[in-house]
């Protein structure tokens, strides 16, 4: 899945007079390294608010359904992953973005790797309510995933300290082919 660019450089050259004139080189091939961009987009996001809010229209109201980057976990992670083309669309739930993965070809795997997708169990964030959430495997026991006190995405140890149980791990083999 290795994406190609040809790109058309112009020159302008000069001669004594300071007449300029534009000269075609020949087409270079550049390759695109999709999984290393990949991982530059996931440690890049680190930090970033745009994943802040997603706007609904709920009984007749709009409405932030992430409320403010509180539950922003899932909408972080399927952009990035639409970006890349490795799901159909953009999901604000985890349940939602897990199915999408699956049908789009990620599979159960026992530890995480690089770029793999992580989801924890379900645990009590926010009052009464129950979440589960989902993150990216960076390497090193690491993992990026919305923060929802800071409400940005925050680069943390994938199991939390010990203290946030791992419901799935999830890898597209595709992608480290890219």
């Amino acid at each position: 899945m290795v994406e190609r660019l040809i790109c058309n450089e112009e020159v302008r050259s000069s001669n004594l007079l300071g007449s300029t004139k534009s000269v075609k080189r020949k087409k270079n091939k550049i390759n695109l390294q999709i999984f290393q961009t990949y991982q530059s987009a996931i440690l890049n996001s680190i930090g970033s608010k745009q994943y802040r809010s997603l706007v609904a229209i709920v009984s007749g109201k709009k409405v932030d359904i992430l409320k403010g980057g509180r539950l922003s976990c899932a909408y972080y992670v399927s952009s990035i992953l639409y970006l890349f083309k490795q799901l159909k669309g953009v999901h604000a739930t985890v349940d939602s973005t897990v199915r999408d993965l699956m049908r789009s070809g990620w599979n159960k795997v026992e530890k995480p790797v690089l770029g793999s997708v992580i989801v924890w169990k379900a645990d009590r964030e926010f009052g009464k309510d129950m979440h589960k959430h989902i993150g990216f495997y960076i390497g090193g026991g690491k993992a990026v995933s919305n923060s929802s006190k800071l409400r940005y995405p925050t680069k943390h140890s994938w199991n939390y300290g010990g203290k946030r149980k791992v419901e799935i791990v999830l890898w597209n083999r595709k992608l480290s082919q890219s």
